[in-house]
């Protein structure tokens, strides 16, 4: 199975190199990946210290910059790389300011492996979540090399707990302990005979958890609220989109709107932008328009909306529509604003837990949608209620850093 593998990959980086012509996405996805063995030759000497954190996109960079910011607290002679796998992770946040060398991770082939590992000869390496490359951890195994899972997530349907898996199960062995992020991903890896696993929680709280105690202030957003009840719209996708617009466009509650696209392409936000009928204003074109004359605020801009979460008194967040499901929740949950989000969210335990504690809202359809805002709208009380839900769960669930840190430095001795 294990050569079926690397002929899938071979395969595949063949085939990701047509799809350069015809995606944008792809083509960063392929030419990122062409000097990062040049970069790690000028930048990373022999004789550096290192630890590597792999994130798989930006959702898990978030989860792992917790443990990332205090491991460099905590060892400043070391240094960070970190890899993303994803262009929408390395694009964002290339420019980060907590690794000292940002890079995407050269496919999962042998020789890959080897060569990366040569170069960054990291002493640690943090995985985050479920990013599992065969290769890779076969490598990091043979060499003894430290590796941790950090909030990690495990399933029935994983390839792991298949007849045909036992190759990927044999991959787990190359991690030293599993911090997993909840009772029922324990009992999975128990189940696989590994014993070196703990339930820290999941490290997400703890980033969203700072978020309140920055400087969040957007002036431009505070001038297009104008003291009025405001409905932040993140990550929304055209199916997420299509029950919106009814709503923006035939609703006459005293509210205003602020869209935040997942997709931020000039065509989509064009289109999007046509569909309000109400009087609407892109980001890109705020600069002297007295923006609290308008009553939707389209975002055609990244790196912003969990600032904008923080002016919000109703957060809709985007994706519960599609597949897998709906997108990050925490953010706007830790400003206590309450949170409604469409029917897709089971493969997300912060969500499901939200909703079982009604902090958060479920909507089916556009009937739904006006029902469930209509009710926030008016009624105060019940947004408040809500609200202060939302953010006493994320202070509940903080603390998995500290768990991660203090179980590292009390059973191993492994960063010198």
């Amino acid at each position: 199975m294990h050569f079926l593998y690397n002929i899938t990959l071979t395969i595949a980086s063949l085939f990701l190199k047509i799809t350069t012509f015809f995606s944008p996405k792809m083509k960063l996805f392929v030419d990122g990946r062409k000097t990062v063995f040049e970069t790690l030759t000028q930048k990373i000497k022999p004789t550096d210290k290192t630890i590597w954190f792999h994130a798989a996109s930006l959702g898990e960079y978030e989860q792992g910059l917790p443990v990332m910011e205090k491991i460099k607290e905590r060892y400043p002679s070391h240094k960070i790389i970190l890899t993303f796998f994803s262009p929408s992770g390395y694009e964002v946040r290339k420019n980060n300011t907590i690794a000292d060398l940002t890079l995407y991770l050269p496919l999962d082939s042998v020789s890959n492996a080897k060569q990366f590992l040569d170069l960054a000869h990291p002493e640690v390496v943090f995985f985050i979540k479920y990013e599992f490359w065969i290769n890779y951890l076969k490598e990091l195994k043979k060499r003894n090399t430290t590796t941790y899972l950090i909030s990690g997530i495990f399933r029935e349907n994983q390839l792991f707990f298949k007849w045909y898996g036992g190759f990927y199960r044999k991959a787990l062995e190359a991690f030293t302990y599993f911090f997993v992020q909840n009772e029922s991903s324990k009992q999975l890896v128990l189940r696989l005979g590994k014993n070196n696993v703990f339930v820290s929680g999941d490290t997400r709280f703890d980033r969203v958890a700072t978020i309140v105690k920055k400087d969040n202030t957007l002036d431009y957003i505070a001038e297009f609220k104008n003291n009025t009840t405001t409905i932040v719209i993140g990550s929304s996708w055209p199916k997420d989109e299509e029950l919106l617009i009814d709503y923006i466009n035939t609703t006459t509650q005293k509210v205003k709107f602020i869209i935040a696209p997942h997709n931020i392409k000039p065509e989509q936000i064009q289109q999007l932008q046509q569909s309000i009928t109400k009087k609407v204003i892109l980001f890109s074109e705020k600069n002297n328009h007295d923006l609290s004359q308008y009553e939707v605020f389209i975002i055609d801009t990244i790196g912003i909306l969990t600032k904008i979460y923080s002016y919000a008194d109703i957060a809709y967040v985007g994706g519960g529509f599609g597949n897998p499901g709906v997108h990050n929740i925490l953010e706007p949950a830790t400003f206590g604003v309450p949170i409604v989000i469409g029917k897709n969210y089971s493969h997300f335990a912060e969500a499901i837990a939200l909703v079982n504690l009604k902090g958060c809202l479920v909507i089916h359809n556009s009937t739904e949608l006006k029902k469930q805002f209509d009710n926030l709208i008016i009624d105060t009380e019940a947004r408040k209620e809500k609200g202060s839900i939302c953010r006493q769960f994320i202070t509940n669930n903080q603390g998995a850093t500290t768990c991660i840190l203090n179980t590292i430095n009390h059973n191993w001795n492994t960063i010198h």
